[in-house]
Order: C-alpha cells, then structure tokens, then sequence
C-alpha cells in the first residue's frame, strides 16, 4: 500500500514506533537489521494507514507479513510466531 500522503498524529506515531521497537525484539537478533526494520515499519505504516491502532494487531500483522514472505520463516520459532 501506497501511505504518501497520509498524515498521522504524532500520538500514532509513538505508538507505531513502540509497535516497530517490540516487533523487532521478537527477531533473532542476527535478523535485527536495518532493512528488516524497515521492512516491519512499511507493514505497520500501511496497517496504520488503513485505519488500525491496536497495538498487537500492528504487530502481528506486520510481523506475519514479513515472515510469511521472507527467507526468514525458518528462523522464527513457533512461539515467537504467536505475537
């Protein structure tokens, strides 16, 4: 999803960036690379940006995108999978 344009409340922002922050934690931390942030952050910008702000919701989703297409899936382990 295309977010250019959309503007969020800094209130939103902070959450997003506690959402990128905790999400990133649940990676190996061989996985915790800049690109991988990024990759997380765009997921959750776009969640946000079509109208979700819970937490847990941003997380999981942005996480489970990033797992389910990447070469990373292996390396999560099922409990980190159930954010």
């Amino acid at each position: 999803m295309n977010v250019k344009g959309v503007v969020f409340q800094p209130e939103l922002i902070e959450l997003m960036k506690a959402v990128l922050d905790e999400a990133a934690m649940t990676l190996p931390e061989a996985k915790r690379t800049s690109a991988m942030k990024a990759e997380i952050a765009s997921h959750i910008l776009a969640c946000a940006a079509k109208g979700e702000r819970d937490p847990v919701v941003l997380k999981m989703n942005a996480l489970l995108a990033v797992v389910e297409c990447s070469h990373y899936a292996h390396d999560v382990s099922p409990e980190r999978r159930a954010v």
